[in-house]
């Protein structure tokens, strides 16, 4: 049985992310989903804090039924040296220090990484954007 794993914010739920989900999930048997806890988001990003609490995108992310199991994260280059899996299924544009420590960690340690290319025309960001213009 092949376990294929995945980190993000998954904030406001949409299309993409299901599309992650689902191509995640091809990869292999079993979906772990990480997700990234609001205290972090907050320090990295503070031009752009999570709308909704941890435990609410966790509950969100695990109804999809893609999702196996959900757990939660504080930096990439941590949380795989913590969660048992096969493959690391990551979006083409998660390219900062910790991505690429978490990348090279993987390919020591046997690691398959799969870069998923983004949906068009969807992101969080963009919704945020779209729903401050209302």
């Amino acid at each position: 049985m092949k376990t294929v794993f995945t980190v993000g914010v998954f904030d406001l739920i949409h299309f993409g992310h299901v599309e992650l989900f689902r191509k995640a999930k091809a990869l292999g048997d079993r979906l772990v989903v990480a997700v990234q806890e609001s205290e972090v988001i907050a320090k990295y990003k503070p031009e752009s804090p999570a709308v909704n609490s941890t435990e609410m995108r966790m509950y969100m992310v695990k109804a999809i039924r893609y999702v196996d199991e959900v757990v939660t994260y504080r930096d990439v280059d941590t949380i795989v040296k913590e969660v048992p899996f096969d493959i690391f299924a990551i979006g083409g544009d998660q390219k900062h220090s910790g991505f690429i420590a978490a990348v090279d960690w993987c390919k020591r340690h046997g690691k398959e990484v799969v870069r998923l290319p983004r949906t068009e025309g969807i992101s969080s960001s963009e919704l945020k954007e779209h729903i401050k213009s209302i």
